[in-house]
């Protein structure tokens, strides 16, 4: 068992609802159509796949997904929406657990390698990805830029949502290179707030570049968004590839 924390049954029931604007067609499509893509003819792994907010889609784009969760709860939800026949999901964490076959492409989307708590676990992690990949296959990671840039000078905390029903905001330990997220979520209309915290590990985009290359994988495209747009130092997050090689 890796350093990832568990999410629970009530947590994964609600985790639709929650995510809704995150999953609708128009907020996935770019993603998808990048995933497609970068998939071929071949099949797609999906670690941490959760509800299957991304693999469900993907596997109707007919791309065959695979699918490794920690949570069993998350994965009886995406179970309620497909079968084992049509998107195999194995209980286990994404740093170790091994499914059969090859794929053309493992992806790790929405910052979920930062669940991994340890550097040793995300390196693991890129091992794992490897570990799948054909020959020419790729590892994709969506990733959040570290925003250590919004941090004045002695402050600590970063707010990221201030709206009517959430209030999120980060708290980071430099030295230990953690951040925790805190959420506030209005639970219906009478005023009460639900709270949720996270521990995430963050990495820069070099720190995975070394990573990926302990796990002989070698970079091969960085982007801003899943449109495409460039990489810079403005950016809030990025979509790495890397390359397995022939």
């Amino acid at each position: 068992m890796t350093s990832s924390e568990l999410w629970t049954r009530a947590t994964a029931d609600r985790y639709d609802a929650e995510e809704a604007e995150n999953s609708s067609a128009t907020a996935l499509g770019p993603a998808l159509a990048f995933l497609t893509e970068l998939a071929g003819d071949g099949r797609a792994l999906e670690f941490a796949i959760g509800t299957g907010r991304v693999g469900i889609p993907l596997r109707e784009r007919g791309v065959p997904v695979v699918g490794i969760e920690l949570s069993e709860h998350m994965a009886a939800v995406l179970r309620r929406k497909a079968d084992e026949d049509t998107l195999p999901v194995t209980i286990g964490d994404m740093a170790t657990t091994v499914v059969p076959g090859g794929f053309t492409l493992v992806y790790l989307v929405y910052n979920t390698i930062s669940n991994l708590l340890t550097q040793d676990e995300q390196v693991d992690c890129f091992r794992n990805a490897a570990r799948h990949l054909e020959p020419g296959g790729r590892f994709v990671i969506e990733l959040l830029v570290p925003p250590l840039r919004f941090l004045p000078p002695g402050r600590t905390v970063v707010p990221f949502d201030v709206s009517e029903r959430h209030l999120g905001f980060d708290t980071v330990d430099l030295v230990e290179q953690m951040l925790v997220s805190h959420h506030f979520t209005r639970d219906g209309d009478d005023g009460r707030y639900r709270r949720a915290d996270s521990r995430h590990r963050y990495a820069w985009p070099a720190e995975l570049d070394l990573m990926a290359r302990i796990a002989g994988l070698e970079l091969e495209r960085r982007v801003a968004d899943w449109d495409g747009a460039p990489f810079t130092q403005d950016s809030a997050k990025h979509i790495s590839v890397w390359r397995k090689p022939t």
